[in-house]
């Protein structure tokens, strides 16, 4: 389960190294190749290990690729996905048209969300985080989303 924010750097050939913790939650999973894929919604990257990306690829393959929103998704998620395995010490080859779409470049922030990690620039992360901050209070969440959170 990934938690937490990470700051990492990416060398000048697109490497990033992951956190020891990080390395250690990967481990877990059987086969530590993971795949990455852009975020059809923010300037980010998705890291999913293969096992979960498997899972959510069944259900991207099983939408109806005749329905416009369905397609567009399908080219976004699986049109960018790219396997990728973590060396030995504990790093993965960015691809540069991932790093691009995410305006990844020295400083990145990875951002736990459960079964899969954020990649993102550490300005843009920043920024993000800062607007999220300004937007509306956790108590005027919809009360469905807020159901079965107790924080």
């Amino acid at each position: 389960m990934f938690r937490g924010i990470h700051q990492v750097s990416v060398d000048a050939k697109g490497r990033m190294t992951f956190p020891a913790r990080l390395r250690d939650e990967l481990a877990q999973y059987e086969d530590e190749g993971v795949v990455v894929t852009i975020d059809p919604a923010s300037k980010c990257l998705l890291l999913y290990p293969l096992v979960e990306w498997e899972l959510i690829q069944q259900k991207l393959d099983k939408l109806p690729s005749f329905q416009p929103q369905a397609r567009r998704l399908q080219r976004l998620l699986v049109g960018h996905a790219t396997d990728l395995e973590v060396d030995k010490a504990g790093r993965i080859l960015l691809p540069a048209p991932l790093r691009e779409f995410a305006g990844l470049d020295r400083k990145v922030t990875l951002l736990g969300q459960g079964k899969k990690l954020e990649i993102w620039s550490q300005d843009e992360w920043e920024s993000q985080r800062d607007d999220y901050l300004s937007q509306a209070s956790l108590d005027e969440l919809q009360p469905e989303i807020m159901m079965d959170i107790s924080l």
